[in-house]
């Protein structure tokens, strides 16, 4: 399972990337605003230091919710950097987009994605990444893990090349049954990625150790 890291920040990319594990990065208006990030060309700069950063796949949201300003922003994106991919909603215009980007050999990431049928259509109109938010279907009690199961199930019946990128990743237990249901990618904070490296055995373990190394005299 790939591992993204889902910010605007670039030192927590940077050390997302040290760990060794990073696939890619997945980003967002919000996000960027987050960072401070505002007026295009700053953002359009901060897309491109984020490829430099990573080796992986880079996706970068449209604004636009019509279909020609979904194409004039997806092809400005895409012609940025060879990592970008082009994020689009899961709307009827975002859906033809998709179809028009797939037709020309852009990469394309369909986001706000709650039901299997929408994973469904991402996938018939070429779709490189499908996102299903589990978190967000957690805080109305649907279970978000099951719609990743659908999907997966769906997918290998017809044997789609979409990737399933799990998003809204809240925490490490949301890693881990991602990879049991076979999401091809999960993509989340730096928080949840960290929290994978924790176990009070191996601190506990590890402790021993040390405190044994130093009798050793070494």
């Amino acid at each position: 399972m790939k591992f993204f890291i889902d910010t605007a920040n670039l030192e927590e990319i940077r050390e997302a990337q040290s760990l060794g594990v990073l696939d890619g990065v997945t980003t967002n208006p919000s996000l960027m605003a987050k960072e401070g990030i505002t007026g295009k060309e700053n953002i359009l700069k901060h897309y491109l230091d984020i490829c430099n950063i990573v080796d992986g796949d880079v996706s970068a949201e449209v604004i636009s919710t019509d279909f020609e300003g979904m194409i004039r922003e997806g092809e400005e994106l895409a012609a940025l950097h060879p990592q970008i991919v082009v994020k689009l909603p899961m709307i009827g215009d975002g859906v033809k987009a998709c179809k028009y980007f797939s037709s020309k050999g852009i990469k394309t990431n369909v986001t706000l994605v709650f039901s299997a049928g929408q994973a469904l259509l991402a996938a018939k109109a070429g779709a490189t990444y499908v996102s299903p938010f589990l978190g967000r279907l957690d805080d109305v009690s649907t279970d978000g893990m099951h719609l990743i199961a659908e999907i997966r199930e769906i997918y290998d019946n017809y044997d789609y090349q979409t990737q399933i990128l799990s998003a809204s990743v809240r925490h490490t237990m949301h890693i881990v049954n991602c990879a049991k249901v076979g999401s091809d990618v999960m993509t989340g904070p730096l928080s949840a990625i960290k929290g994978l490296l924790k176990h009070p055995l191996t601190d506990i373990g590890l402790k021993q150790f040390v405190e044994d190394a130093k009798k050793m005299n070494l």
